[in-house]
């Protein structure tokens, strides 16, 4: 990774934050977004190196202005880990619209026109890389929406690939399974919970963000080169049946 320029949304926490961090020591340019003040000022102290920029994937304008605020550090992209993302979840029953607009803002529209706006400071070549989820191929209970806007995510994935590969950006779609990140606490997943999911996985526990942050490196790596319109599963081998 060393003298290559990454971008990564949503990398002040968990997955993100793991991935910066790991590309840093490895001598890449990072740039990272987030929407908090309080963890862009964490991540910054975390990572003198890191370029940070305060972006909300919730918002059309800051989505489609994203290329604006990179080209001010930087006139090319050698990678994009579009990693921005939200989960909540409930039944039916009690799903809001707000909810359903808050998610598909974020986890759908924002990483679109994020990648739109960034198209003219990626390379040739290039790699970009989506955040999705295990859950868009499952029909887990309570996670409807959620697992909506994932699915809508490896759709993009598949098909942006086929659709950018002829200018020299390869597209591919990480998928983690259960990983121990800021988010599952946020949604509010109990000890029991942590436990059922743990069970469900062939290693019996749930996944870290820096083993993530490996695959994320791989698919933003020339290790990758023929790597594209895939998506990879990491969930230790979980069996949801």
């Amino acid at each position: 990774m060393k003298n290559k320029t990454i971008l990564i949304t949503g990398g002040t926490t968990g997955i993100g934050l793991a991935t910066a961090q790991l590309l840093t020591t490895e001598g890449a340019k990072v740039i990272v977004t987030g929407r908090n003040p309080e963890t862009l000022a964490a991540a910054q102290k975390k990572m003198p190196g890191v370029t940070a920029i305060k972006s909300d994937s919730a918002s059309l304008s800051a989505a489609q202005s994203l290329g604006g605020e990179v080209r001010k550090h930087t006139d090319r992209l050698d990678g994009a880990f579009l990693n921005a993302g939200v989960a909540q979840f409930g039944p039916i029953e009690a799903m809001t619209p707000q909810q359903y607009d808050d998610m598909f803002n974020i986890n759908v529209r924002g990483p679109f026109f994020q990648l739109q706006s960034l198209l003219p400071l990626l390379g040739n070549p290039s790699a970009v890389v989506f955040t999705s989820s295990a859950a868009a191929s499952l029909a887990f209970p309570t996670t409807s929406l959620y697992s909506a806007t994932k699915a809508a995510v490896v759709s993009f994935g598949k098909t942006l690939a086929a659709e950018l590969a002829p200018r020299g950006i390869r597209v591919n779609v990480l998928s983690p399974g259960p990983v121990d990140t800021p988010i599952v606490n946020k949604v509010g997943i109990s000890d029991e919970g942590k436990d059922e999911f743990a069970n469900k996985t062939l290693l019996k526990r749930w996944g870290k963000s820096d083993e993530v942050a490996k695959l994320a490196r791989f698919l933003l790596s020339d290790d990758s080169s023929f790597v594209v319109g895939a998506e990879m599963l990491i969930d230790g081998g979980a069996r949801w049946g």
